[in-house]
């Protein structure tokens, strides 16, 4: 996750910029106010023009106050209270790198520990996904075991079911085969009874004499 936080601070930084540049009209406090631009120093004269001798410099991105504008040139008060005239080319309508800086940099740190925070709240949230996860692959895991496990006693039910159908098969046959043997022993019994019976001495039956 080393990697991610990197991401979350250089997406931080990014966003900082783009926010102070979206502000920048913001930050200037009223109409009158400007500020001398990011070069070293710019030179300032005592008039509104070429002709005027430089009677000094003012610092890069310090804020001066506007009074007038002549020409080229622009008359301006500095924090030390002097007014000095300097190229309007040289001043901006919104505050140097060096005032913008300070703001910059705190809304990259907060833009950062806030990022830090959604980087770990979706951490935290990952890591209980996997752990469901894993608790539902235990959950289908057991119940594949005990799937497997149930389809092998049916299997040795139906095994067992077969067998015994098979011995019923068996012993049906045998009974009719008893039948069959029954039935003839009695019929062969019959016919020899039919046959010995005629040849059997019959006894004469006495008359009945009248006196």
């Amino acid at each position: 996750m080393h990697v991610t936080r990197i991401r979350f601070r250089s997406y931080a930084a990014a966003a900082g910029v783009l926010l102070s540049v979206a502000s920048m009209d913001a930050l200037a406090q009223s109409d009158n106010q400007a500020w001398v631009t990011d070069e070293l120093s710019t030179y300032v004269r005592s008039g509104p023009t070429d002709g005027y001798r430089i009677i000094g410099t003012l610092n890069a991105g310090e804020q001066v106050e506007v009074l007038e504008t002549s020409g080229n040139y622009t008359r301006v008060r500095n924090s030390d209270g002097n007014t000095v005239w300097v190229l309007s080319e040289e001043l901006q309508q919104t505050p140097s790198a060096v005032e913008q800086l300070p703001a910059l940099e705190a809304q990259v740190e907060e833009l950062t520990a806030e990022l830090e925070g959604i980087n770990d709240a979706w951490e935290q949230r990952v890591a209980s996904m996997t752990e469901t996860l894993e608790v539902r692959q235990r959950r289908i895991e057991e119940l594949e075991a005990r799937n497997q496990e149930l389809d092998s006693q049916a299997e040795a039910s139906r095994q067992q079911v077969r067998g015994l159908q098979a011995r019923l098969e068996t012993q049906e046959e045998d009974l009719l085969m008893r039948y069959f043997m029954y039935g003839g022993g009695v019929a062969g019994a019959g016919l020899l009874v039919g046959l010995i019976v005629p040849h059997l001495p019959r006894r004469r039956k006495k008359r009945d004499r009248w006196f």
